[in-house]
């Protein structure tokens, strides 16, 4: 547990950390919220019969930001708000019960993510009349992963002479919104099992932390690992940034931030522990 402003310099120091790193988790709060609105609109878009499964890849990221904010509160917890003699017994068994129901649901997610990026590979050319005449509110047209309109006179001559039907719905799409929103479903995939592989790290640091188990060479190694995962989730936020997802951009950044915050409780965490073991 953090339990002093050993690394931060001075109280005043610490204190202003503190609320910055609470401000952050506040918003990533909210952006459950923003994807949820989004999503929504995604969902009223899905003219046509929609199966339990396409539910779960329309909602992926409410249902993946959720799961991590608490995860985040639960690390936040064991890392730095409780003493290190208050986690045992019952205490311990529901953090680490409540971070498996979250591990599952993220999971889960990762694999609505991957339904999506399937779904964009099984769109079928649209062989049905000219789109300018399905303007009477029936049909929808998908600008951008997750960014969809109706269908209307001024939207249906962009389409081009290359047009797609998303499959099982009444949802049409030109060529280079297709393309652009299989390269963005792509980052959504790899960004979401990038961050399964930090939180396994992670755990594996936290875990040996409890049991007085962490070496220095598990710490390199956990070190190097960590630098290469941070920078892809890097590479991935400039991606969406670059793309003009700037939801997705201002999440991604919110979140490397966040866990900055976090590695800096581990890290506080460890120092605490090493002179407690020092001067004991």
């Amino acid at each position: 547990m953090v339990g002093s402003s050993t690394v931060f310099g001075s109280y005043r120091r610490y204190h202003l950390f503190t609320a910055i790193k609470y401000l952050t988790y506040l918003l990533l709060g909210i952006n459950v919220y923003l994807f949820l609105q989004e999503e929504l609109l995604t969902l009223a878009h899905m003219r046509g019969e929609v199966t339990a499964g396409q539910l779960v890849q329309v909602f992926s990221a409410t249902i993946d930001t959720g799961a991590w904010v608490i995860l985040l509160l639960l690390f936040e917890l064991e890392t730095s708000v409780l003493d290190d003699s208050r986690i045992h017994g019952p205490v311990r068994w529901a953090l680490h019960g409540i971070r498996g129901l979250c591990y599952v649901v993220i999971c889960y997610a990762f694999i609505g993510y991957g339904a999506e990026l399937v779904s964009l590979y099984q769109v079928v050319p649209f062989t049905g009349p000219d789109p300018c005449t399905l303007t009477g509110g029936q049909w929808s047209i998908m600008l951008n992963l997750d960014d969809f309109a109706v269908l209307d006179a001024s939207n249906c001559a962009a389409l081009g002479s290359e047009v797609y039907q998303l499959e099982g719905v009444r949802v049409l799409t030109s060529a280079d919104s297709l393309r652009t929103a299989q390269w963005l479903a792509w980052t959504d995939v790899i960004n979401a099992g990038i961050w399964i592989l930090v939180v396994i790290v992670l755990e594996v640091e936290v875990r040996l932390q409890l049991r007085d188990q962490l070496t220095g060479q598990v710490l390199r190694i956990n070190k190097y690992l960590k630098l290469v995962l941070y920078a892809l989730l890097f590479l991935a936020a400039a991606y969406w940034g670059v793309a003009g997802d700037l939801l997705d951009f201002w999440d991604a950044a919110l979140w490397l931030f966040a866990f900055i915050f976090i590695e800096l409780n581990v890290f506080e965490w460890q120092y605490e522990a090493a002179r407690e073991g020092t001067t004991a």
